[in-house]
């Protein structure tokens, strides 16, 4: 189908308006239509392997995370369909909730056969209370009992104990203005709601269970499902408590999107790319966000145009498991083929009628576009970075942690990382990690960084500590302005004469600049080293810096600068900032005189 033409005019970042999202909805949608079953209960993606919930679970995946798509885009057009895709979807439905749970080449499968049948009735009840009117109140009687009849088990206590919770909530949600199971739907969203409240630390930022895990799961779904709940359930009282979270969150948020549209791309379900735009647009929907309208769409339309531009979709239109196209290693056991199909959430922006500002008023500007940023997010440990010449966006992780690990003795290269960019890494395994602190094993291995406590933040910096080994801590602080990063670690513990390793970032050829500096603990008079890390979410072939150096008693103290920069011609690190070393304090002095300083405390 055509592309509409760009309007640059009012959108002078992008050139992309409505008629862009809603024809790219539609071309989503049309390219899943061949791999339905044969009444469409299930859509049965390809892909190179299924997910460990099997073919079945994957085949409800795939109808109902375009079935989200649908709704998103027919709401959104008030019942307009000319495509006729809540008409298949009805057909789907109802065939689905049949046989279900039987070897019908139709038939889904049911919550007590398989975990992640849990995931996708929260993606179905969505749509059903998006569609209510074209879709719900216009099937049968029968049918709208077996539909019951499977959702109903999502009521019961989460099965997994994190965001999962909130899956129950949005069935409950739906299940009470459907007015079917009002008062256990009821109590599933106190509970629910409850759960939840365990994991906010306040500043907008949840933890994903009782862990450390801060990622896109604060946007796309701890954020999400309740403040949409309470939207559409029209309830003032939970739009009080949860809305203000949003705009808070929001307003660190924005700073993760790259001036190309690119989110951060750290944690978990890379895959669902654009879904990081589903909770801007939740923002103006519910009146709380930080953002203009125009930034708003500015920031939406940016990540869209950015995945798309990249080969998110292959060569039948379908999403593909990774980042720009395919990448394997991005990919969690837990991911099918239907899985990449959770970034419908970021089509929410249909939900605003075609006159809201946010579709009307001209683009603006984002953060990472305007100035440099130094921006601590306290509760998650993390500090981001971003710098307006080229529009970067660094994150330094001094406090996220993976939810779980199937290895205990390996990093999540998602979680484990000290920093993250819009452009550049994250390494896998074999390779060496970038932007790694390691302690070298005499059988040449490089020690993991596990889980890392926060040790607190500043206004331009943060620190963590880790355990790489047995009595062994490791203190470690990040100091950034502009594009400068300082980045010093103290090691405790370690027997004298115990070698390290520090890495940089892992950049494509032809892509940014990465540097890597010696100023204490490290030869100063040799040069970084550098390694090969193959192929990440960016491209294949990239190169890291590594510099080494011994640890010289039990307090080894070891400090480099680091930059990472797409300008052209850029001037060396060694020239933006001077840093004084006594004792275990340092003393910075950037390049436009303003000053920093890190005391990193032995307890």
């Amino acid at each position: 189908m055509p592309t509409p033409p760009e309007n640059r005019e009012l959108s002078p970042y992008t050139g992309w308006t409505r008629a862009h999202w809603e024809a790219t909805a539609d071309r989503l949608l049309l390219a899943v239509r061949p791999y339905a079953s044969p009444r469409g209960g299930l859509v049965g993606l390809p892909g190179p392997r299924p997910s460990w919930s099997g073919a079945r679970s994957d085949g409800l995946e795939g109808w109902a995370r375009t079935f989200l798509l649908a709704a998103l885009r027919v709401a959104g057009a008030q019942g307009d369909d000319p495509h006729g895709h809540l008409d298949r979807y009805a057909d789907g439905l109802a065939a689905g909730t049949a046989r279900p749970g039987t070897g019908d080449p139709d038939s889904w499968p049911l919550m007590a056969d398989t975990r992640q049948a849990v995931v996708e009735s929260a993606s179905v009840a969505l749509g059903l209370r998006l569609t209510r009117p074209w879709l719900w109140d216009r099937l049968d009687d029968r049918t709208r009992h077996r539909v019951v009849d499977w959702l109903r088990p999502a009521l019961g206590p989460s099965p997994v104990d994190n965001n999962w919770w909130l899956f129950g909530l949005t069935v409950a949600g739906f299940l009470q203005d459907a007015g079917a199971e009002t008062d256990r739907a009821a109590a599933t969203i106190d509970r629910s709601l409850a759960r939840v409240e365990d994991w906010y630390l306040g500043d907008g930022w949840y933890s994903d269970g009782d862990n450390r895990a801060f990622d896109h799961y604060n946007a796309w779904a701890l954020h999400f499902y309740p403040v949409l709940h309470a939207h559409l359930a029209g309830d003032r009282d939970l739009l009080d408590r949860y809305g203000p979270r949003l705009r808070r969150h929001l307003d660190d948020y924005v700073h993760l999107f790259d001036a190309n549209g690119a989110p951060v791309p750290y944690g978990r379900s890379l895959i669902y790319r654009f879904a990081a735009a589903a909770a801007p647009w939740l923002g103006a929907l519910t009146g709380h966000t930080p953002l203009t309208p125009g930034a708003t769409r500015r920031l939406a339309s940016g990540s869209l145009r950015y995945f798309l531009d990249r080969g998110a979709t292959d060569e039948r239109g379908l999403l593909t498991l990774g980042w720009h196209g395919p990448h394997a290693p991005l990919v969690q056991e837990y991911s099918g083929p239907g899985s990449p199909y959770w970034a419908s959430k970021g089509f929410l922006g249909l939900l605003l009628p075609a006159d809201h500002p946010a579709w009307t008023d001209p683009e603006e500007t984002l953060p990472a576009e305007r100035a440099d940023t130094v921006r601590p997010f306290a509760p998650a440990g993390l500090l981001v970075q971003t710098t307006a010449a080229d529009g970067l966006v660094r994150l330094h992780n001094h406090g996220s942690n993976h939810v779980h690990s199937a290895d205990p003795g390996a990093d999540d290269p998602g979680y484990a990382r000290h920093a993250y960019s819009t452009r550049t890494g994250p390494s896998t395994g074999p390779a060496p990690a970038d932007n790694h602190f390691a302690l070298l094993t005499e059988d040449g291995g490089a020690t993991t960084r596990g889980p890392a406590a926060p040790a607190g933040t500043g206004p331009d910096w943060a620190a963590s500590v880790h355990r790489p080994l047995p009595g062994v801590r490791v203190l470690s602080a990040t100091l950034a302005h502009g594009r400068a990063e300082v980045r010093a670690h103290l090691v405790l513990g370690a027997p004298e004469g115990t070698p390290v390793r520090q890495t940089g970032w892992a950049t494509t050829p032809g892509g940014p600049r990465a540097e890597l500096h010696p100023v204490h603990g490290y030869p100063e008079d040799a040069p970084a080293a550098e390694l090969p890390t193959g192929e990440t979410l960016q491209g294949p072939g990239t190169r890291t810096l590594a510099l080494h150096g011994t640890t010289t008693g039990p307090a080894a103290l070891f400090v480099a600068l680091a930059s990472l920069t797409a300008e052209p011609d850029p001037a060396p690190v060694t020239a933006l900032a001077n840093v004084r070393v006594t004792g275990h304090t340092l003393h910075v002095t950037w390049k436009d005189g303003a000053t920093g300083r890190l005391d990193l405390k032995v307890t």
